[in-house]
């Protein structure tokens, strides 16, 4: 349970001092952002696992946001590849196991062909990394939140079930969205069942999205607090505990940790010990 990102709350900015408040203010974890560029050095990200194990903080990465495994330029899906490389040599260093990315957009390519661009990119970035001696950092496709971006709960569970080194990464406010304002928490449990996971990444907050035009569809736009309830994640939260999954929370809710001490504190409503 915590933040993508440094908190709000802290006072110094770095990652680093990141770690050491949401320490503080106890919680657990912090997916560490690379979304604007990979700008950490290896030493740096030496540096921030050792704190982060230290404190018994969990860390992830989440990779820079311009990528598209589909790219009709090869270059640009060269680039993307690169820069979840990049992500996934700090994720190593930092003794972080998984480096979410978005993957692709479709474009123009049918459902069927950007699937396999997006496998065979994720094969070959799997190859580069296993010859740098990388081979405990899972590569985490997202689920999406717009109708134009590869990425459905269905999609990604498939390259999961095709390709064992990588795993989902289940946001629930784009599955929210995406779906038009509707979400089942048990059925995306259920579905996900299939790859028997011992531990499961995911993202929160709550969403605004506008429709597009399809019944049942939409596409987000922007991260709200939990209190608008969009969607109301008390029922996440008990189906966890009875499921008794093994689930990390990472808040990308506008509040940050704010919100991610409110979902521990439903947690611990149900009776749960942190």
């Amino acid at each position: 349970m915590g933040p993508a990102g440094v908190p709000v709350s802290s006072k110094g900015r770095s990652t680093l001092d990141g770690i050491k408040t949401i320490s503080d203010l106890g919680l657990n974890a912090m997916e560490v952002e690379f979304v604007r560029g990979v700008k950490m050095g290896l030493d740096m990200a030496k540096e921030v696992g050792e704190l982060s194990k230290g404190l018994n903080i969990r860390l992830s990465i989440h990779a820079p946001y311009y990528i598209n495994l589909c790219s009709k330029e090869k270059e640009k899906v060269k680039a993307s590849k690169q820069r979840i490389i990049k992500s996934a040599e700090r994720a190593h260093a930092m003794n972080a196991d998984i480096v979410v990315f978005h993957p692709a957009y479709y474009g123009k390519l049918s459902r069927e062909e950007a699937y396999q661009k997006v496998k065979e990119a994720c094969e070959d970035m799997r190859d580069i990394l296993k010859n740098k001696g990388i081979i405990d950092v899972r590569l985490g496709l997202e689920t999406t939140g717009k109708v134009s971006q590869f990425g459905t709960l269905d999609e990604i569970i498939q390259i999961c079930r095709e390709l064992k080194y990588c795993s989902p990464v289940i946001d629930w406010a784009h599955i929210y969205a995406r779906q038009g304002g509707r979400i089942d928490f048990s059925g995306i449990f259920d579905k996900v069942s299939v790859l028997k996971p011992k531990h499961l990444h995911t993202h929160f907050s709550c969403i605004e999205f506008t429709s597009v035009g399809i019944k049942g569809k939409g596409n987000e736009k922007r991260h709200l607090p939990l209190k608008t309830k969009k969607p109301d994640f008390e029922p996440l939260v008990g189906e966890i505990l009875k499921r008794k999954i093994n689930t990390t929370l990472i808040s990308e809710s506008p509040i940050l940790e704010q919100d991610a001490l409110v979902i521990k504190k439903m947690f611990e409503g149900h009776g749960y010990k942190f």
